[in-house]
């Protein structure tokens, strides 16, 4: 995935919307649901800020299965513990980095067993035609998902927008 990141974290946000804290807005959830979609790719500053492209952003840390896994489990059992804003906040950045690797998996290398295995996986493979390198994402048939994606998040704003005042 390229551009679906952040409203497939919008569409987290919504269908987890039942979480969000009363001191919360909804403009503010789905800004959190936004951003937490794409919170594992904040790997790409380090990614060409510092290692200058050299490993593959999918390779770090932050794209670790096993590492989204555990603040999961963390976070749910913090929100059924507690209910505090903090943990509804926690669980929708933790649901929302678990779907962002999901996504990537379909036609981006993740490496689910790491640490254990250091195997990437992905459903598709897409083939090095053009040029520059996000075209052949572009022209690869799998982006119909992500303009999929888009087409369900705007449906679901522009839903929201009618229904408040």
């Amino acid at each position: 995935m390229i551009t679906a990141h952040a409203p497939a974290g919008y569409i987290g946000a919504q269908l987890l919307r039942r979480l969000k804290p009363a001191h919360l807005s909804a403009r503010a959830w789905s800004l959190y649901g936004a951003i937490s979609g794409i919170l594992p790719d904040i790997d790409m500053l380090w990614f060409y800020l510092v290692d200058h492209r050299r490993v593959h952003h999918h390779r770090y840390l932050t794209h670790w299965p096993s590492l989204w896994l555990l603040a999961l489990v963390i976070a749910f059992l913090f929100w059924r513990r507690t209910h505090r804003p903090v943990a509804a906040i926690a669980l929708l950045f933790t649901v929302n980095g678990m779907v962002h690797l999901c996504l990537d998996s379909i036609v981006g290398d993740i490496l689910w067993l790491m640490p254990w295995r250091d195997t990437p996986y992905s459903l598709f493979t897409v083939t090095a035609r053009y040029q520059p390198w996000w075209l052949n994402f572009i022209f690869h048939w799998v982006f119909l998902m992500e303009l999929a994606i888009w087409a369900v998040a705007a449906g679901i704003f522009l839903h929201n927008r009618r229904k408040t005042p």
